[in-house]
């Protein structure tokens, strides 16, 4: 398999260069993703929100390349404020409690101040 590349329409994406999510063999690598609605380029002042809508980016991004959420073995979180980071469990649960990915969440700076939190996620595809 010759490697896969997606993108999800992100200004960033063209402004910078980089794909949303990545495909080689069985390795699937998906960007930092926020919570941002790529349709309208809008996005909810929620953390909580945020995190939804952030999970249904990478959702997105890893069935265009062959690949789900239960195939996520490795989450990064990344916040501005770590008071946001526990309303935003109830979503990330939804999303990754079955996959039980191993994780690390930082505090750090993001681009757009708009921005509550940026995840980033690796697959490796089951040879089911």
């Amino acid at each position: 398999m010759s490697r896969q590349f997606h993108s999800q329409g992100s200004e960033f994406e063209k402004t910078i260069g980089y794909s949303r999510a990545v495909r080689d063999g069985r390795w699937v690598m998906v960007a930092g993703t926020t919570g941002f609605d790529y349709a309208t380029m809008s996005i909810s002042e929620d953390p909580a929100d945020q995190a939804e809508q952030t999970m249904r980016n990478i959702d997105e991004a890893l069935r265009a390349v062959g690949a789900s959420m239960r195939d996520v073995i490795r989450v990064t979180y990344i916040l501005p404020d770590a008071a946001d980071f526990e309303p935003c469990w109830p979503a990330l649960r939804k999303w990754l409690g079955q996959a039980a990915p191993a994780a690390t969440m930082m505090v750090a700076g993001l681009y757009d101040p708009r921005m509550k939190i940026e995840i980033e996620v690796t697959a490796l595809i089951r040879e089911d």
